[in-house]
């Protein structure tokens, strides 16, 4: 392949993308507010890493004497046992 076709060749690729970028009427309008929900589940999903509690509110590690427990039942295998529910239903698979 000569070098001026190459150049040619070239030329009119690195020229494809410019035509391409022609607005497309059929395209519908898209709101200045495109993407708020997506904003907004990732704003709920992120860590505050210094969070404020109210003063009323149970506090982080409120309730470690419940864990020191069970912590405590683990080490001496005194597991509490799981409860059996049952709902009272009987409309299931027969």
């Amino acid at each position: 392949m000569s070098s001026k076709l190459r150049v040619a060749l070239l030329c009119a690729v690195a020229g494809m993308p410019a035509a391409c970028a022609t607005p497309n009427e059929a395209a519908p309008n898209i709101g200045a507010d495109f993407g708020e929900a997506t904003k907004y589940n990732a704003a709920l999903q992120t860590i505050d890493p210094d969070p404020v509690y109210p003063a009323d509110a149970s506090q982080p590690g409120t309730r470690a004497d419940t864990g020191t427990a069970a912590v405590k039942r683990m080490r001496t295998d005194n597991v509490k046992q799981p409860q059996i529910m049952t709902t009272g239903s009987s409309s299931g698979p027969r």
